[in-house]
């Protein structure tokens, strides 16, 4: 494994999971593996997710009597494994690295492909949306999950350009935003980036994926089994603070984007440690996609699961 596939925040997330011989963990979403492949060096069994068929290179050599590779969602994880079955559970949230990268993937507004960003090998493309979604739903998509504050004029501007032309190509898209927004002006952030990311969440259903997941997580673990959650921007991040605060009889007090939670359920897990853990100025210096990175934590507490007790 070459070092530009080493996971972030891999030593922070390996003392939270405490992995140990004999113990089964699940990798939901595998990648190149690295944190398989830590796993694994520490005696533990592994069952891996990852939705994209490209992961499956990544498993080669892996030790088949403890380790296997699932072309799955991993918020079908609980399924797989049953209830109350594994001893932790890690999630590494929204695309990788390898995927930016791959400039036919169509992930990347900073490499031109085709307008695609789908993580599994089916249903409706970028290009699909962004050609055929109704201008109203692409402005609510870029607004809510890119925090683009100019969501209703590039959504405006999308739907006249695609009458003429329909929308093929990522640099054909990135540029055509950072026309419609007027250009850099010596902004460090490409003006498509949030545009970018709305787009790639909704057509993976990531924030959907990712709350079915933590709850499959709940299901699965075992009493004092660890979850791990590695998150790199807001929305996802607040997701798992919420999700695990609630779980942890810890209710937050609401905002906007997350309404009051009450009940009266028992906690179904314990915090591992305050707050979210950020990567260190060495991992920051050999790898700046770090910088927004977050680790939460818990061990799940001996209570029923919320969604059977609901």
């Amino acid at each position: 494994m070459s070092a530009a596939h080493v996971p972030v925040l891999l030593a922070e997330v390996v003392d939270a999971l405490q992995p140990r011989a004999g113990e089964t963990i699940v990798d939901g979403t595998f990648g190149a593996g690295g944190y398989s492949r830590a796993l694994l060096a520490a005696g533990s069994s592994i069952i891996a997710f990852d939705r994209d068929p490209g992961a499956a290179q990544f498993a080669q050599g892996l030790p088949a009597d403890r380790f296997r590779l699932l072309e799955r969602r991993f918020s079908e994880l609980d399924a797989v494994t049953g209830p109350g079955a594994v001893d932790g559970v890690v999630l590494d949230i929204g695309v990788s690295s390898m995927q930016l990268d791959q400039a036919e993937r169509g992930f990347s507004f900073m490499r031109d492909g085709p307008l695609d960003m789908r993580m599994a090998a089916d249903g409706p493309t970028a290009a699909d949306l962004v050609n055929a979604a109704e201008p109203a739903e692409i402005a609510r998509i870029l607004y809510v999950y890119g925090e683009e504050r100019e969501s209703r004029r590039i959504a405006r501007a999308i739907a006249r350009r695609r009458e003429e032309q329909p929308f093929t190509r990522t640099l054909e898209l990135a540029e055509f935003i950072e026309k419609t927004l007027g250009g850099r002006r010596g902004a460090k952030v490409h003006p498509a980036t949030r545009s970018f990311q709305a787009i790639r969440i909704a057509v993976n259903e990531e924030l959907a994926e990712l709350e079915a997941g933590l709850v499959a997580a709940e299901s699965a673990l075992k009493v004092g089994g660890r979850l791990c959650v590695v998150t790199f921007h807001s929305l996802e991040d607040r997701i798992v603070k919420t999700f695990l605060a609630v779980r942890a009889g810890k209710t937050p007090g609401g905002s906007r984007h997350a309404p009051p939670v009450e009940t009266t359920a028992a906690p179904s897990f314990q915090l591992s440690f305050n707050g979210a853990r950020t990567a260190s100025a060495a991992e920051l210096a050999a790898n700046p996609r770090a910088r927004s990175a977050k680790l939460r934590a818990a061990v799940r507490a001996d209570a029923p699961v919320w969604r059977a007790a609901a």
